[in-house]
């Protein structure tokens, strides 16, 4: 079984940062994708900024320049530095990890969800 717990939320003033990390535990065999994401109050799920297996990255439009998603393989935990954070960036984020993991003698694929993680960014 693996699980995604989310730390490092909480209230921060416009402009300043913000770090959030998402560990991974359980019998992990690869990860091929981690990323982050994020919902408002009244609005959809959305796609943050994610990172492949070969390091790549990918940002919205809305916080590239200002956010970094990076890893840290060895304690299998995802990072998002937060900088310049704005109103607008409130909401409720998420992690998400997609790979495969050992059950028993098998490995079965995992697309999983961490709790939440409430981020609030005051005015």
């Amino acid at each position: 079984q693996v699980q995604l717990v989310e730390s490092g939320g909480g209230l921060v003033q416009a402009g300043g940062s913000l770090r959030l990390s998402c560990a991974a535990s359980g019998s992990i065999f690869s990860i091929n994708a981690r990323g982050w994401y994020r919902q408002a109050p009244g609005k959809q799920r959305e796609l943050v900024a994610a990172i492949a297996s070969g390091g790549s990255t990918n940002y919205a439009g809305s916080v590239k320049g200002r956010f970094t998603i990076s890893r840290d393989n060895a304690k299998n935990t995802l990072y998002l530095q937060m900088n310049s954070r704005k109103p607008e960036d409130t909401g409720v984020y998420y992690c998400n990890a997609q790979g495969t993991y050992r059950s028993g003698a098998y490995f079965k694929d995992f697309n999983l969800w961490g709790q939440g993680t409430q981020v609030t960014v005051s005015s």
